[in-house]
């Protein structure tokens, strides 16, 4: 069971960094992704940037409740809400 729930948890942090990758390549104005967050930074543009990042959670989410996979569902769940108090944090910090 712990091992579902890691696998969960995994797949949901590599694919909000996925997502986050995808964000910024759409509504960067630089190839250069190190200009694209600390202009990005600069602008508070950052937690929004990861929040779009996180909406590939939702897919990873939905398929593994819709293969009966409740645990890994779990994990993913858990690495969402991981990521929304780092999104606050960091939010919040600025």
């Amino acid at each position: 069971m712990k091992k579902e729930i890691l696998i969960g948890f995994t797949v949901g942090i590599v694919s909000a960094i996925f997502g986050f990758i995808f964000a910024l390549q759409i509504f960067g104005k630089s190839d250069d992704w190190g200009v694209v967050i600390n202009q990005a930074i600069a602008d508070g543009f950052f937690t929004k940037l990861m929040s779009i990042g996180a909406l590939l959670n939702l897919g990873a989410f939905f398929l593994f409740l819709k293969k009966n996979k409740d645990h890994r569902a779990k994990g993913v769940l858990i690495s969402t809400i991981l990521i929304l108090i780092t999104t606050l944090v960091i939010k919040f910090m600025n």
